[in-house]
């Protein structure tokens, strides 16, 4: 049973993804999806699109992290590995828990796991973008060590309405 950060049994577990995780994680990435609040898609890719990208990730030892709940897929953190040389140093944070789980700390030990495993594969630098109306997620972001690189004013429409996007980055110590 794991525990949360205050020593108490939250009964989620937090293991890299496996091909049984799949179905789980596709539908969790569609529901955040639909929200049209956090992510830079309106629904998740096909199930067999997802289905290559996940087994690509497993087969590269890629930092990809699912948080379970009884077999159920409730949120998940991506460290994706750039096949450019300049930037095989780097890599680009994807996270999301789904709506019911949110306010655990389930996304701190997500993203604590991805991070982990991103150090362990050599990798130097992990950023992201996340909307700036975001919060909840910039405090997150902050709290795991992630520095505001810059702001992209207008960068994300959703709905007709504009956002601006933070660019965020941790450098990793080796």
């Amino acid at each position: 049973m794991s525990r949360d950060m205050s020593g108490e049994s939250c009964g989620i577990d937090i293991v890299p993804i496996q091909e049984k995780h799949i179905p789980g994680y596709h539908a969790a990435l569609d529901s955040v999806c639909r929200e049209r609040k956090h992510l830079a898609r309106y629904e998740a890719p096909p199930l067999e699109a997802t289905r290559a990208s996940v087994m690509k990730n497993i087969e590269n030892r890629a930092p990809q992290f699912v948080a379970v709940d009884g077999g159920k897929v409730v949120g998940w953190c991506d460290v994706s590995l750039s096949d450019k040389p300049v930037f095989r140093h780097s890599g680009g944070l994807g996270i999301g828990v789904v709506v019911e789980y949110r306010g655990r700390g389930i996304g701190k030990r997500l993203m604590d796991a991805a991070l982990a495993r991103a150090k362990e594969i050599g990798l130097e630098r992990v950023e992201l973008e996340v909307y700036a109306s975001n919060n909840a997620a910039i405090h997150l972001y902050e709290r795991c060590g992630f520095v505001r690189e810059g702001r992209k004013r207008r960068a994300s429409k959703v709905d007709g309405v504009y956002q601006d996007n933070i660019v965020m980055a941790v450098l990793l110590d080796r």
